[in-house]
């Protein structure tokens, strides 16, 4: 099979892929959760966890071009606090992380104003809460309004050379039990700590279970289209357990066709969306029981949760226990997720749900940060990227051209075969496979390097449209982003004239007029498709067929002047 006529098999696995992947985003429910015998969680805690945002719905916007608040906090509610770093502005009560600002990510390349990953807005509505459950009834703080802040003022920036900033929280219970919460921001980073000191000042112990869920809606996701990266990056909930790995459930599943209750040693649980998430992630060496959940929200619309609660914490009289967890609200920037040393976080980046093509798509991510941080602008990494790939597969494709270029050399002498047998396909098919085995060339040798290249080809585009990093990145000139398609389709253009050179070169040996026919129209039908890619996909794309194009002419050249030798 030669090159030619193998981007006909190519063509067809792509559109079937692209197919494939607009009909089942997500066909495969994720397995329940295996509960531990040893656990301490009474089986349905989950369903005493408050889930009405009570007290979302009445925080005062925060940040330039924020809108005025609609009503004053009522009396006796938690009062918000806005904290400053250097990357975030998170707007948060003891219990809720109400609204988060990415200030290092704008919303766009045109607007500037900072992405808001976190909101209390319900068109918008995405919060992290935490708080207790007390057993048997007993009196315990939710995140519903019961902490007071232990500072003065409602605008906190960390001071100049400190490298964190601790917000305390406090609650008081009648029965003489005190929560003091304390939320720690790093001046840099997306990782918040959470500390819970309880402290039982009564005559008698006190028993409850500390709860950490992420509650939203759906966003409206801001392009859409059968080629949008974001179209197809994941929404929903993830979450990871050491026994059944990384899991997702799309909102649309939620119910019965995703199974997610149980307990976990470790482990993290998340929403996803493109770009950027939020993520809870508990003690390692704690069980927590694991869940998702509905709930109707302000004006009907359906919230989504994913929850963790702990195993009972029992405090004596006179005694104290502490408890903690992370919490992430930021991008998916891989190394920051990795330098967490939280299992399986780093799956939190969905390059694909098939941890194979995940793990390709890791590999080329780690090389083309090398490369990033080699030349300093992502376009020419991929550039680099694809040098590396030709280079390494250099002997496959040597054998590749070889086989094409001896195919033409003998394209006259199989010409004269078709004329001798017309249409008896099969005695002429028998005598060109003879002649291929006489002169020692492979009609496969083609196949090889294309389909190697096919699955980097699918694990770049996932990881091009999935990386964060590559968010509004340019590359020179026109292409402002390489996430984005090319706006003027220039490179979908030098891609057809590459496809078209490249087709001159290949020899059409054996092959019928009408799919002589068909691959005349490839170079269209291919640029067509790039000209909605990300830009940076098509770059990588170009710059292979460039390389290919220009190590087949020589390799061409060769075998003719050592034919004629």
């Amino acid at each position: 099979m030669n090159q030619t006529r193998f981007l006909l098999v190519f063509a067809w696995l792509m559109v079937a892929t692209l197919l494939w992947m607009e009909w089942g985003k997500e066909q495969a429910a994720p397995r329940p959760v295996a509960p531990a015998a040893a656990a301490s969680i009474p089986a349905g805690l989950a369903t005493a966890v408050p889930e009405a945002p009570a007290a979302s719905a009445t925080v005062p916007a925060s940040g330039p071009g924020a809108p005025a608040a609609s009503a004053a906090t009522p009396a006796g509610a938690a009062r918000a606090v806005t904290v400053t770093t250097d990357v975030l502005r998170v707007t948060l009560t003891g219990g809720e992380l109400q609204r988060a600002e990415l200030l290092r990510y704008p919303s766009g390349k045109s607007d500037r104003t900072p992405v808001q990953l976190l909101s209390p807005q319900p068109a918008l509505y995405f919060v992290a809460q935490t708080g207790w459950v007390g057993a048997n009834g007993a009196a315990a703080p939710t995140h519903t309004g019961a902490f007071q802040p232990l500072v003065t003022g409602s605008e906190l920036r960390i001071p100049e050379g400190a490298r964190e900033l601790v917000v305390p929280f406090e609650w008081r219970g009648p029965n003489g039990v005190v929560v003091r919460r304390e939320y720690v921001f790093p001046r840099v980073g997306y990782t918040v700590q959470v500390r819970d000191r309880v402290s039982n000042a009564g005559a008698a112990a006190w028993q409850g279970f500390v709860y950490r869920q992420l509650a939203r809606v759906p966003r409206e996701l801001a392009s859409k289209g059968p080629m949008s990266a974001e179209q197809y990056s994941f929404q929903g909930a993830a979450w990871y357990t050491p026994e059944d790995k990384y899991n997702r459930c799309a909102y649309e599943d939620f119910g019965d066709d995703c199974a997610l209750r149980g307990t976990v040693q470790g482990g993290w649980i998340a929403m996803l969306q493109h770009h950027f998430f939020a993520a809870w992630i508990p003690p390692r060496q704690a069980a927590n029981e694991f869940s998702l959940a509905t709930a109707p929200g302000p004006g009907g619309a359906q919230h989504y949760l994913i929850r963790a609660v702990s195993p009972a914490f029992t405090v004596a009289p006179g005694q104290s226990v502490t408890t903690e967890a992370r919490l992430w609200v930021g991008p998916k920037l891989v190394n920051q997720i990795e330098a967490q040393d939280v299992p399986g976080l780093n799956r939190a980046v969905d390059f694909s749900r098939f941890d194979t093509m995940a793990t390709l798509a890791g590999w080329l991510f780690w090389v083309l940060d090398r490369l990033h941080g080699l030349f300093g602008n992502w376009g020419w990494a991929i550039v680099g990227l694809v040098v590396l790939i030709r280079i390494a597969m250099f002997p496959l494709a040597q054998a590749q051209y070889r086989s094409m270029a001896k195919m033409r050399k003998f394209q006259p002498r199989i010409e004269q075969l078709k004329e001798r047998y017309g249409d008896d396909r099969q005695k002429f098919q028998m005598a060109m496979m003879e002649l291929y085995k006489k002169e020692k060339i492979n009609p496969v040798g083609g196949c090889l390097p294309i389909l190697i290249q096919m699955p980097v080809f699918l694990a770049l585009y996932w990881m091009l449209s999935e990386s964060v990093e590559l968010r509004h990145a340019p590359w020179m000139g026109w292409i402002q982003d390489l996430t984005a398609r090319d706006p003027y389709f220039v490179l979908p253009l030098i891609n057809i004239a590459l496809m078209w050179a490249t087709q001159k070169l290949t020899p059409m040996t054996g092959m019928d007029p009408m799919q002589q026919k068909m691959l005349q129209l490839m170079p269209i039908i291919f640029g067509v498709m790039f000209a909605f890619f990300p830009a940076g996909l098509v770059l990588y794309w170009v710059t292979n067929s460039a390389l290919g194009l220009a190590q087949q002419y020589w390799m061409t050249r060769k075998y003719a002047a050592d034919a004629k030798s």
